[in-house]
């Protein structure tokens, strides 16, 4: 909990630097080239490129700045875009003790299943989560731990509704992550079968005779074509039918997908003006073909796509290139990406519209950029929580929103997360906080600060913020001592410098 002293301070900090616009990041106010981090003679790295890092990464780690200083944004991107071929043996490392991550679905449920019929998720969940984070705090291939989380976006699944709790396991290591960079098609058809979610969206529920449209309607209106993309409740009600029999095992091979052919509505089927003839699996085969290539489908990714990584409104003429992309390409998701990256971000990278940091991103670019070492376990997943962004808990399926207006409240527990990493206040996790000030090169209140804002935002604060920030620990009761050198961290974590990317 927050002392009202240590309040008192955070809020004077934060206050004292209202004077860098709460909607813009620090580094666009200032310009010119981003210091260094150390008195090192490293390269600076230029002001567009450090705000391109912001949408490419969880947060750029120093040696992740060094590296586009030494080989430029463009050469990065490309590196990035060709993640098996960048070593990332440490994170290997960290993942070697994470067993649930390679067990089937059968193994899993069993992890879970206590005695007298007791279930108890978190023997899965825990772990789970904790992988998730270590993976984006952690894992050098920063590119495609971002296009995985949007894709457990866009196609989410809830960990709170049924077997999902096991399941979800199963859906991220064989639908999401081998799929990331690869075919939409391909993505589109491994989650159709994927047994996580067919029971997220009671597909596993869908017979003749009584069906079930809850997955047809979200793999139309979610996944694929959008509310706007000219399906009617009648295509629903027809690919639902077409679905009758995608089904997820019990028994022995519990949590596998198996299509039924006893369960399946065997009629001819019209969805899209698509005349489809009884098929058996065939049939929603061709349908989600036809979806995974439609001109609607190809302008929904590519604007999700422009949003998360450009702006909240995305502009229409670099959506429309990435749309033609995708449809000339067959939906091949690097090739949209790399056209929203060189055609989209690059050129814009100076100008970028701020963007509020989710409750993941906040945490972990903090944890990234303060060189925090982790287990990513409970203290941090509870800090998510109370966010409002658990991994794989948001209860709908359309997935966390990737907009700054759903974010900006809740900020109390984003105060109350700094304040408790900068203390070193959080089992599990660990600053090297004396390191970090020997790294300012003084114990001054302004050189532990001017370190500090090189650190976390990326650049010197201009001359009078720094002087109202210090004017402001001092009334607060700071003095110039190690100790003032958490609440320096945290205020800067907390202000809106850093929550803006």
């Amino acid at each position: 909990m927050l002392s009202r002293r240590d309040f008192l301070k955070l809020a004077g900090l934060v206050a004292a630097g209202a004077t860098l616009s709460a909607c813009q990041p620090l580094y666009a106010q200032i310009g010119g080239p981003v210091e260094t981090l150390s008195s090192s003679p490293l390269s600076p790295l230029p002001l567009p490129h450090y705000a391109a890092l912001n949408r490419l990464t969880f947060g750029p780690r120093w040696s992740e700045r060094q590296r586009v200083a030494d080989i430029g944004l463009a050469a990065w991107i490309e590196e990035q875009l060709a993640p098996g071929a960048i070593d990332d043996g440490p994170l290997d490392w960290r993942m070697r003790d994470f067993d649930i991550l390679q067990l089937d679905a059968a193994t899993l449920a069993e992890l879970g299943n206590l005695l007298f019929d007791n279930i108890q998720p978190e023997n899965v969940l825990q772990p789970f989560r904790q992988a998730t984070l270590l993976r984006q705090v952690y894992s050098r291939r920063q590119l495609y731990e971002v296009m995985v989380e949007f894709w457990s976006d866009h196609f989410n699944i809830s960990v709170d509704k049924g077997d999902c709790w096991y399941l979800k396991v199963v859906d991220d290591r064989e639908v999401i992550r081998p799929h990331a960079l690869g075919k939409f098609r391909d993505l589109l058809m491994a989650s159709a079968r994927s047994p996580a979610m067919l029971v997220y969206l009671d597909n596993q529920a869908n017979r003749a005779g009584a069906p079930n449209e809850n997955y047809a309607r979200e793999v139309m209106e979610l996944h694929t074509l959008g509310v706007d993309g000219g399906y009617t409740q009648r295509d629903v009600m027809e690919l639902a039918r077409c679905l009758t029999g995608w089904t997820v095992r019990d028994g022995i091979r519990r949590g596998t997908f198996t299509f039924d052919p006893a369960i399946h509505d065997p009629g001819s089927k019209t969805v899209l003006g698509m005349r489809i003839p009884p098929g058996g699996m065939e049939e929603a085969e061709s349908v989600l073909d036809m979806l995974a290539t439609h001109p609607a489908t190809a302008q929904r990714i590519a604007t999700k796509l422009a949003r998360r990584f450009i702006a909240d409104d995305p502009p229409r003429a670099l959506v429309a290139r990435a749309a033609d992309v995708f449809l000339q390409t067959g939906g091949d998701i690097q090739a949209v990406l790399r056209t929203i990256l060189f055609d989209g971000l690059l050129p814009a990278a100076a100008s970028l519209p701020p963007k509020f940091k989710r409750p993941v991103n906040f945490l972990v670019s903090a944890l990234r950029s303060l060189n925090a070492e982790t287990d990513g376990g409970a203290p941090l997943q509870q800090a998510l929580s109370r966010m409002g962004q658990a991994y794989y808990a948001w209860p709908t399926p359309d997935g966390p929103p990737d907009t700054t207006s759903e974010w900006q409240g809740n900020l109390l527990y984003r105060w109350k997360f700094a304040l408790a990493l900068a203390r070193n206040e959080l089992k599990g996790t660990k600053l090297d906080m004396e390191g970090l000030i020997e790294a300012s090169g003084g114990r001054q209140l302004e050189e532990v600060l001017a370190w500090a804002s090189r650190l976390l935002i990326g650049a010197r604060l201009p001359d009078g913020v720094r002087a109202n920030l210090v004017a402001a620990l001092r009334a607060a009761g700071a003095s110039d001592t190690p100790e003032a050198a958490p609440v320096i961290v945290a205020g800067l974590i907390a202000s809106p410098a850093f929550q803006w990317r």
